[in-house]
């Protein structure tokens, strides 16, 4: 197999058209490769500038989930800090967890931070909703979003090789009108889902507001985890 390292853009777009596979940290591929067989080619992003950024806005997705620190947002590094192992951590990458796996650890806090990837294919880059990065499994360059006045992230305990556990994450944002909005993703089981809502000064009627979006519709037990954390979050944002 031939691993490419492409420098700029363009020689990205070279490895795309030539057939190369993304293989991100390969925490993920290497297992499926030896039991499938290895491509002719791969790609890694990690000499890519465009993919190495971390900043207050942007992070790359071939930054290691060992390099995410106090740049980024709170829900977004602790999010990162709760992936796997520190082994893992320092091969894995932020591209090959939202793009390439299944649990996804760092989708709920992308959404919550309203978060737009962008995206290369054989034409360049552009920018994508990430629903439609997670449906279709593009070459993910970075994510960036709204710098939130807060956020929050809760990941249950779990079991190496056992079922995903319950993620919150949560975000409050300031809007153009002076109001505010409140955003809350969770990950149950394999399934994510996410509400929107105005975080007026009410706590009580945010949270009943939250029961009218997708979240609505979660068990029990996990919807007493997103009142706890949105209640924190909330009172935060007015501290």
């Amino acid at each position: 197999m031939l691993l490419r390292l492409p420098t700029s853009l363009s020689e990205a777009r070279r490895c795309l058209a030539d057939g190369a596979v993304p293989v991100g940290g390969a925490t993920l591929v290497w297992a499926q490769w030896q039991r499938d067989g290895f491509p002719e080619q791969a790609v890694s992003l990690r000499r890519l500038p465009e993919a190495t950024v971390v900043d207050a806005q942007t992070l790359g997705a071939a930054v290691l989930l060992h390099q995410v620190d106090e740049r980024v947002p709170e829900v977004l590094r602790r999010a990162a800090a709760s992936i796997g192992t520190g082994a893992v951590r320092r091969t894995a990458t932020v591209g090959g967890n939202i793009v390439g796996s299944t649990l996804r650890c760092l989708l709920p806090p992308a959404l919550v931070l309203d978060a737009r990837a962008t995206v290369m294919d054989g034409d360049g880059p552009y920018e994508a909703e990430l629903a439609e990065v997670v449906a279709k499994r593009p070459l993910m360059l970075d994510i960036r979003w709204r710098s939130p006045l807060v956020s929050g992230y809760y990941k249950a305990p779990g079991e190496a090789g056992g079922p995903p556990p319950l993620v919150v994450a949560t975000a409050v944002h300031a809007e153009k009108d002076g109001g505010r909005r409140l955003l809350t993703a969770v990950r149950d089981g394999g399934e994510v889902v996410s509400g929107s809502v105005p975080a007026t000064a009410d706590a009580g009627r945010v949270l009943d507001a939250l029961e009218g979006t997708a979240l609505g519709g979660l068990p029990g037990e996990a919807r007493d985890v997103v009142r706890r954390e949105v209640a924190d979050v909330l009172g935060r944002a007015d501290a």
